[in-house]
């Protein structure tokens, strides 16, 4: 439980004031000397409501469960189902009772209950969750008199931008935190599962504000409070938020019917610029992501870039990090197209480049190993590039993935994201010839996968 709330809630931007005359003068008002916020709060708080979810999972009864060096050898422990509960925050974004929320907050959950600030207690349901982006779209019983916030355009916001953080952290009741965003296109943080491009703010967050609204001088949400950078389990000053940008296009899938969500198919790998990258012919400075590698049916490769190439913007704005291109898409897409410009060794090109979904060639072939069988608990499929997005493998990944391992399977030692390649020394590169080997009939086994890019041996008896 501490471990959720240790993640929580970020802040968005406020836009500036329009700008003043530069010219400095002695004010001669009580108006001109005082500023409140209270017009902006009373207009958006109606919007934002408290979250509390209740989820079942699983506690290994064992005093060694999770231990680096003890954890495996008690794995026969029987794992109990045990009540969790969360508390954050949501905001609610049309009149027909739609409400973003994070996926920490509601994901999974068996039971939850939205408190308005009107103290109506209504029921909800998701709708659509994602745990990359830690985002859920939820659906609420009542939606009688609600007030909904406009979403605002998060490309527009600026460092500097005053915001308003409204949330209930602690489980106090609402509150409300002022500050600035204090950064933008941050990427490469990892908070729990959600990954990506964040706003950066330092209105203060603290645990409960998770999935509550960051608004701007106007009371348009720029940004859904995700997560903070902390020590001691308190605000630092340093929050991030899911742009809004994003948050619009979880709720047109929600509103499609869509229940996971559909991020459009790069089919590359790459990395950042760096100084040493840049001294290479054609470079002046650091700047974009250098390609180094592409599936052969990515449509990138498709458009006619190659390994080497450098992509510098998308739409016109910039791209200095592998997730910040992957934003830029997944705000653009599926069905849809991106301009692009690029470096390679012909010089700069401006493409366009079509968004797909990620293909299922070859089919998946799902697997569920039976109740009664060796390894049971375990739901296999065949590598494709939609597994390959799903799991974050490596573009190369082929054979057979673990989809899902419970019971017996989690007991021996295999993990999702796992690639099976042998079973007992036979070569496995289909699921049904994974099917084939788990007939075998002995009682000794030793399962071989791939982790992370290194070959491990899972042994035991039964």
């Amino acid at each position: 439980m501490r471990s959720l709330l240790l993640t929580f809630l970020l802040s968005a931007s406020l836009a500036l004031p329009a700008p003043v005359s530069a010219d400095t003068a002695v004010p001669d008002s009580a108006a001109q000397i005082s500023l409140s916020f209270a017009p902006v709060v009373r207009a958006t708080s109606p919007a934002v409501v408290n979250i509390y979810a209740t989820r079942l999972v699983e506690t290994q009864s064992s005093p060694f469960a999770g231990d680096p060096f003890y954890g495996d050898f008690f794995r026969q422990f029987p794992s109990r189902p045990q009540v969790q509960n969360s508390l954050g925050s949501g905001v609610i974004v049309s009149d027909d009772g739609l409400v973003v929320s994070n996926y920490h907050v509601v994901g999974e959950a068996t039971n939850i209950r939205v408190v308005l600030t009107d103290r109506r207690e209504v029921g909800a349901t998701v709708l659509l969750a994602d745990q990359e982006a830690d985002l859920a779209v939820l659906k609420l019983d009542e939606t009688d008199d609600l007030t909904a916030l406009p979403l605002r355009d998060s490309d527009t916001v600026e460092v500097g931008d005053l915001v308003l953080a409204i949330g209930n952290p602690f489980g106090v009741g609402q509150t409300v935190t002022s500050g600035i965003i204090s950064g933008l296109a941050r990427t490469g943080i990892f908070m729990g599962n959600a990954r990506g491009y964040f706003l950066q703010t330092d209105a203060a967050i603290n645990p409960g504000n998770s999935g509550g609204a960051l608004v701007d001088g106007q009371g348009r949400l720029v940004g859904i409070n995700t997560a903070i950078l902390t020590r001691s389990g308190g605000s630092n000053g340093i929050g991030f938020a899911v742009p809004a940008n994003l948050v619009a296009r979880f709720i047109e899938q929600a509103r499609a019917g869509e229940t996971r969500f559909q991020r459009p198919w790069a089919g590359v790998s790459a990395q950042a610029v760096d100084p040493d990258l840049a001294a290479a012919p054609g470079m002046g400075r650091p700047d974009g992501i250098i390609l180094t590698g592409l599936h052969p049916d990515s449509p990138f490769a498709v458009a006619g870039l190659r390994k080497g190439d450098v992509i510098l913007s998308v739409d016109g704005l910039p791209v200095t990090t592998p997730a910040e291109m992957i934003f830029r898409m997944s705000v653009t897409g599926i069905g849809r197209s991106i301009a692009v410009e690029a470096l390679t060794a012909d010089g700069p090109v401006a493409l366009d480049i079509d968004l797909v979904a990620a293909p299922e060639d070859p089919p998946r072939d799902q697997y569920e190993v039976p109740r009664d069988a060796v390894l049971a608990g375990l739901v296999a499929t065949n590598i494709n590039p939609a597994v390959t997005q799903e799991l974050g493998l490596d573009l190369s990944a082929e054979g057979v993935a673990v989809l899902r391992a419970e019971g017996p399977a989690a007991r021996v030692g295999l993990r999702t994201g796992d690639i099976v390649f042998g079973v007992n020394g036979r070569i496995v590169e289909t699921t049904r010839d994974l099917a084939d080997a788990l007939r075998e009939r002995t009682r000794t086994w030793q399962i071989g996968v791939m982790r992370d890019g290194r070959p491990i041996s899972l042994r035991f008896r039964i």
